[in-house]
């Protein structure tokens, strides 16, 4: 009798046993999310620091295909846990077309910056768009915006060097988020410097649509855009529209290649800006988890230092990419607020 109930109590023992295992087993699995992801984000997902921390700390893998912000909102979502652009108007987009989302949660921000080279840089800085303070550089969007309404070449402010008038190149506005925000801050500067409600883009559409369709083809990656403005040269792109964390990523990753760039690109702050804020949107219960781990310290620290995005644990422009590109602003303050969503929807229709 004795053995009998020893035998229980061991296969009793072995079944717990197995159950615990199991459960373990499971807890330790890696889950593998998919979603859809900004370009610009493509060297934070790849780096294996982050990947790393994401598959010890929170038995995580992100899988992505790359989409422009908007264009994201509308793509076949089947299969899909998360959309990562780089507004909270993808957001607003988003609940317009699709509902409320699983949960959606800011995990860092970067102002939108002018690129362009250092002879661009000079020749407006002799007309007075292009100044400086304390190493800084700042384009004075208001007299820019001015410049490029008024249909001047590039000849005209002492660059013969280059083709046609003088504009800036961004990414499509009605389908990526850095050629959508500086349309918002060239509506706003437009608008007299004030931010723009739906009821004033009557009177200033004609203006941005002016603006936008003397650009030709315009790319739907904010990356693609500023990889090309790095190897095409000023002849084919004299200045773009982009995002801070381009250059300072670039730089923290490859640091010979920014050396033979560094005294020819430049870096300007419009005057004021914008910030865009990047936004992960879960589309179900499993996506929430990739929302918490991206918003893990050592991940946050990592996104600034290595990719350039300004996050809680910023404090200083010493450190990564930061401390080897020049002109980084401290503290970025000349800033306006971005329209509201049936402004910005106008915008996106229009362009």
């Amino acid at each position: 009798m004795k053995t009998k109930i020893a035998g229980i109590v061991l296969l009793a023992a072995v079944i717990v046993g197995a159950g615990l295992y199991t459960l373990i087993s499971r807890t330790n699995q890696t889950v593998i999310l998919d979603g859809y992801l900004g370009g610009e984000k493509i060297g934070l997902f790849e780096d294996e620091e982050v990947q790393e921390i994401l598959r010890k700390k929170y038995h995580l893998q992100l899988e992505y295909s790359k989409a422009g912000s908007l264009d994201m909102v509308t793509a076949d979502q089947t299969g899909k846990d998360y959309l990562f652009p780089s507004s909270q108007t993808a957001l607003a987009f988003y609940e317009e077309q699709q509902g409320e989302p699983a949960g959606d949660e800011i995990i860092f921000n970067t102002p939108i910056v002018l690129y362009t080279h250092r002879m661009v840089a000079d020749a407006l800085a002799d007309v007075g768009i292009v100044s400086e303070e304390e190493g800084v550089s700042y384009a004075d969007m208001e007299a820019l915006v001015e410049l490029i309404g008024s249909g001047a070449t590039w000849e005209s402010i002492g660059l013969p060097e280059l083709y046609g008038r003088v504009s800036v190149d961004t990414t499509d506005p009605a389908k990526s988020n850095s050629g959508n925000m500086f349309a918002a801050l060239l509506a706003n500067v437009l608008n007299g410097g004030e931010t723009v409600k739906g009821a004033d883009m009557e009177k200033i559409l004609p203006d941005l649509q002016e603006i936008f369709s003397g650009l030709g083809y315009m790319e739907t990656s904010s990356s693609d855009l500023f990889n090309q403005f790095l190897k095409m040269g000023v002849g084919a792109k004299p200045m773009i529209a982009g995002y801070e964390s381009q250059l300072l990523e670039f730089a923290a990753e490859n640091p010979d290649d920014y050396e033979k760039i560094r005294e020819d690109v430049v870096m300007l702050y419009p005057s004021p800006t914008v910030w865009s804020t990047h936004v992960y949107i879960s589309l179900d219960d499993a996506g929430k988890a990739g929302a918490e781990a991206l918003l893990d310290e050592e991940i946050q620290r990592l996104a600034w230092e290595k990719h350039g995005f300004r996050t809680s644990g910023y404090e200083t422009v010493s450190e990564g990419g930061a401390g080897q590109v020049e002109g980084v602003a401290d503290s970025v303050t000349r800033v306006m607020e971005v329209p509201d969503y049936p402004a910005m929807r106008l915008i996106i229709e229009g362009l």
